[in-house]
């Protein structure tokens, strides 16, 4: 099982870092598109397991109607549809460009497009409330918080560095406490959640966590004191969201979300952390840094 998870790893990181350093916003925003949508698939079957069918067609829609909003913020692309028509994206750090979708319209779409579906269905009325529940928590538990990784990326001057860094922080993160966890980990953390993951593999995932942000310090720039802080509350965060992933699995009586990445499960499994990550450290970069 390990080879297979660092072999896994060997193949898909090389792809990752290629995307964010050498790609435009439209493919960063493509490929976490495409991640947030087998994400959704993945947590949807959980919630089939559980007898709680989701929207999946409405809510897969919005969901990338609010990566697209978040992209109205930061792009930068210039499209030409033929014919000399055209349209520019211009914004960064936050700015809105010209063709800015404010996330909270497609969130309202959403709600309206919900209660159509759920009244125009044909499924018995016992299941709608679980339906619009699963359905809402998919996109606000993991469609929203990934379409931060756009906004990160679109950070005018250094955008690419700082996605850069929540990425390596959180595979680092992730990776010592897998390796200390099992051979040295004794004190079980959420054993009723998640009887594998103990307090020494927790301690070393905030400790590489925190070596990233030291190292990152030197092309961030940012005060290094915000750059550990972001290191730390976003590791906090992601390991959180580690443990809520895996609440979600023994819910479902499953271990793993999926079995499309192997040695690591399914992409949800490999996504855990950076679900809350990316918010966590956006906000903090917005609200203190910024």
């Amino acid at each position: 099982m390990t080879w297979k998870r660092v072999l896994t790893a060997a193949v898909l990181i090389p792809v990752v870092v290629g995307v964010v350093w050498l790609g435009s916003t439209g493919l960063v925003a493509a490929l976490t598109g495409l991640v947030m949508l087998l994400a959704l698939v993945e947590f949807f079957e959980l919630g089939e397991r559980m007898g709680m069918r989701a929207y999946r067609i409405w809510t897969g829609l919005c969901a990338i109607g609010v990566l697209f909003a978040q992209w109205t913020v930061v792009g930068f692309e210039s499209w030409t549809l033929g014919g000399g028509v055209g349209f520019f994206l211009t914004g960064g750090s936050g700015v809105r460009t010209p063709f800015y979708v404010p996330v909270e319209l497609v969130l309202s779409v959403f709600v309206v497009g919900v209660a159509v579906v759920a009244l125009a269905s044909r499924r018995p009325l016992g299941e709608v409330l679980p339906s619009v529940g699963m359905s809402a928590a998919g996109l606000l538990a993991v469609a929203l918080p990934l379409t931060y990784l756009v906004l990160i990326y679109g950070v005018e001057g250094f955008g690419r560095v700082l996605l850069l860094f929540v990425l390596v922080m959180t595979w680092v993160g992730d990776t010592l406490a897998y390796f200390v966890g099992r051979m040295m980990g004794r004190t079980p953390m959420a054993a009723a959640i998640s009887p594998k993951k103990t307090w020494e593999g927790a301690a070393a995932n905030l400790l590489g966590a925190m070596l990233v942000g030291w190292l990152f310090t030197r092309w961030l720039p940012i005060e290094p004191r915000h750059v550990l802080a972001m290191a730390v509350l976003g590791n906090i965060a992601g390991q959180a969201g580690d443990l809520l992933e895996s609440a979600y699995k023994r819910s479902a009586g499953v271990k793993d979300s999926g079995g499309v990445l192997p040695g690591h499960g399914g992409v949800l499994d490999r996504i855990d952390a950076l679900i809350l990550t990316a918010p966590v450290v956006w906000y903090y970069f917005s609200l203190v840094v910024k």
